[in-house]
This record gives structure tokens, C-alpha cells and sequence, in this order.
């Protein structure tokens, strides 16, 4: 059969499904550069001789603090610049990142190449986003991010499990030997078959007071601002169990290299619910489901806080718990990153680099002291989901309150 392409799909010197298993994997290195590290952190604290147990979370949260400032210059340099500059410029930073992370030979130099990293991942993160949106509009654009988000969420499910295979054959350095070859595999990639997607003359210069307006906006609008607040407080929520992880499964609950598999399958959850989610919103909308897994998240959450007074807890316990909780991140974060982006249209480049970057930087420090916290107990991270999820479902309610006539600038009325 003779595949077709879009005359969108065909100005990107590629065809469509070799456009959206790039794209996917563009996305991707974000994923694999957090998640094929987890089950090496034990290993990685031992080897570097980490000033505690807690102290080798930091290698997630600064990737994450180096991605979150990355995509505030990313973002606004890709629309005036162009796509595949950015991507290259990104990946040799990536380059950099990875290379210090496996010279290091203490933790500090590793902590330096992990924010290293995090810088060089924002430019194919954003590059990712937006060559789709030059691509694609509408319910063409509706439907590759669909496909797009399948191959992204086989990502989480399979990196702990590379990591782990890698470590089979090496040691914990061998990890970034696989980011290497991972990323340069992408550069020969698009080096070779990608065409810029954005015309020079729809290039928009990069200012300081455009930049400056654009994240005034957003921070001053009433919607989009409760709405970046709450990602922050679901994925600050969320990375305190990231960064807990490789200690509830390998040390408190023992599962030595079963841990891959067991996140895997968590990760696989998270991936249905999205794509569930994508079948139902235009049924039943993006704020009443969201409103809803918000409910479901702080009473499991409750609940589950609850039994530690009176049972121990068990594996199978947590695994039921964390699959309603993954389900109900599969129905949130792409619903309130759309209504938070909803009334942002006319500065959409510059508004999602801010959302984004906000929300990653609040994450990366609640995420962080959830992880600190963490003592051979899943009481800190259950307590996380059920405070933050509290405050986030009273800010969305705070956020739909009245019209958007009440928005904080009354110039974005």
C-alpha cells in the first residue's frame, strides 16, 4: 500500500509517520534522560559516596530546573531563529551535559552535568511542540499529537527497563554512553531528512519587551495563572514520587530489579488514561474531568494516608494506590495545560515556554522537598498528593469563579 502524505507533512522533507515517530522521540529524550536513570541512583549514591540516601533525587530535580530554565530562552529563540537551529543548539548542549555526567567523579560534578542536560533537552522539547504546530492545524494537529502521545508514552514504560540492561552489561556510567548514542542518532536524523518547518518570513524577533508583555500576561490573567499554579502543584505533587521511586521499590519494598517492571507497568497506566482521555473530553469536557480526577486523586489519597494507622503497608496496596493515581495524572495534565493555554492564542510561543517553565520550576522544588523528606515511608508522598491536590482543586474552582471579566490585568479581559 502506497502510504499519503499531507502537503503539510510534505514541506518537512519527510512523510507523515516518519514526521510523528521523530517528533515522538524529539519529545522523548526527556523521558529516557530521567527514567533510565532511576533504578542507577541507589548504585550512583554508593559509588560517589552521597552525603545520605535522599541525596541522589537532586540528579532528577536538576535536570528538571535545567529544562524549566532552559524553555524560557528555547521558546522564544525557535520562533525567531527557527526549528533545527534550536535542536542542534540543544542537543550540543545535551552533548556537554551528558559528557560531564560521565566523567564525574564526584556527586557536585554529576549534579553540574544533570542541569547541563536539563538545559539541552528544553530545545528538542520545544522544537518537538512547535513543528507540529507549523505542520499541522485543527483536527489534523488533534490527530498527530494523538499518535504522537502513544509512541511517548511507551517511553516512560521502557527506560528504567534499558537502564537496567545497560547496567547488566556496564556500570552506572554506561547510562550515558546510551544518552549519547540516543541523541546522536536523533541528530544524524534530523541533520538528514528534517527541512526547517517556519519560513523565514513568519519568524517572530525575539524582544525584550515582547518577551516581557507575554509573561506579564500570563501571569496577571486570572485562568491561565491558576491554571500554571496547579501544574506546578500536580507535578510537584507527581516528582516527589519520581524522585522517591527507586527508594519505595527497591529499598523499602525490596523488588531489587523488578522495580523497572513495576514502573513500567504504572507508566503504561498513566499512557491508557491519556489516551482514554483523548476519546472523552469533547463528550464531557476538559474542566469537568479534570475537576473530577482531582477529587478521586485527594480521596484515594486520604484514604490511603489513613490505613498507615492501621495496617503495614503492603506492596500490592501501593500498586493498587499509585494505578488510581497514574490514571487520574492520565485524565489531568493535558487538560489543564489546555485550558491554562486556552486564552493565550494570540502569544501562544511565549505563553507556553512561561507556563511551562513555571510550573516545571515549582515542581522541581515541591518535588524536591517531598523527595528530602522521604523516610522509608510512603507517608511523605502520600501526604503530597493529598495537600497539594487539595489546594489545586480549590484554585480551579477559585479560577472559574465569575467571568473572565475578572481576570487580574484588566487588560486581558
Amino acid at each position: 500500500m502506497v502510504m499519503t502524505h499531507s502537503p503539510s507533512a510534505r514541506q518537512s522533507g519527510i512523510g507523515a509517520k516518519e514526521f510523528t515517530v521523530l517528533v515522538a522521540l524529539l519529545m522523548s529524550i526527556v523521558a529516557i534522560s530521567i527514567d533510565a536513570l532511576l533504578p542507577a541512583l541507589g548504585i550512583i549514591g554508593e559509588a560517589l559516596n552521597a552525603t545520605d540516601a535522599n541525596q541522589p533525587q537532586l540528579l532528577i530535580g536538576l535536570m528538571f530546573l535545567g529544562m524549566a530554565l532552559g524553555q524560557l530562552v528555547a521558546g522564544p529563540m525557535s520562533d525567531a531563529l527557527g526549528r533545527k537551529p534550536i535542536l542542534f543548539t540543544g542537543f550540543a548542549l545535551y552533548f556537554v551535559g551528558t559528557f560531564l555526567c560521565h566523567q564525574a567523579d564526584t556527586m557536585d560534578a554529576l549534579m553540574v552535568g544533570r542541569f547541563v542536560q536539563g538545559l539541552g533537552v528544553a530545545g528538542p522539547y520545544i522544537a518537538a511542540v512547535s513543528l507540529v504546530r507549523d505542520m499541522f492545524s485543527g483536527a489534523q494537529m488533534a490527530r498527530t499529537m494523538s499518535l504522537v502521545m502513544m509512541i511517548f508514552v511507551l517511553v516512560p514504560a521502557i527506560a528504567p527497563t534499558l537502564g537496567q540492561a545497560v547496567m547488566f552489561l556496564s556500570d552506572w556510567r554506561g547510562v550515558f554512553i546510551m544518552y549519547f548514542v540516543y541523541a546522536g542518532l536523533l541528530v544524524i536524523w534530523i541533520a538528514t531528512r528534517l527541512q526547517e518547518t517556519l519560513p523565514k518570513e513568519e519568524r517572530i524577533p525575539m524582544t525584550y519587551t515582547g518577551f516581557a508583555n507575554g509573561f506579564k500576561e500570563v501571569l496577571t490573567h486570572r485562568k491561565t495563572a491558576s491554571y500554571m499554579v496547579c501544574m506546578g502543584l500536580f507535578f510537584g505533587s507527581f516528582m516527589g514520587y519520581l524522585n522517591s521511586s527507586q527508594q519505595i521499590f527497591q529499598v523499602q519494598f525490596n523488588v531489587g530489579v523488578m522495580f523497572s517492571v513495576y514502573f513500567g507497568g504504572l507508566a503504561l497506566v498513566l499512557g491508557v488514561s491519556s489516551l482514554v482521555n483523548s476519546r472523552i473530553v469533547e463528550q464531557y469536557g476538559m474542566r469537568p474531568i479534570a475537576l473530577s480526577a482531582i477529587v478521586t486523586i485527594v480521596a484515594a489519597s486520604g484514604t490511603f494516608l489513613g490505613l498507615h494507622a492501621v495496617v503495614t503497608i503492603q506492596l500490592w496496596m501501593f500498586l493498587i494506590y499509585a494505578a488510581v493515581l497514574f490514571f487520574c495524572f492520565g485524565l489531568l495534565f493535558g487538560n489543564v495545560n489546555a485550558m491554562a493555554m486556552e486564552p493565550m492564542g494570540h502569544v501562544a510561543g511565549i505563553a507556553s515556554a512561561v507556563i511551562g517553565s513555571v510550573s516545571a520550576i515549582m515542581s522541581m522544588g515541591i518535588g524536591t522537598v517531598i523527595g528530602q523528606l522521604y523516610d522509608n515511608s510512603l507517608i511523605p508522598v502520600t501526604t503530597g498528593f493529598t495537600v497539594l491536590g487539595a489546594l489545586a482543586f480549590l484554585l480551579m474552582k477559585w479560577a472559574e469563579a465569575g467571568n473572565t471579566d475578572l481576570d487580574l490585568d484588566p487588560a486581558t479581559a
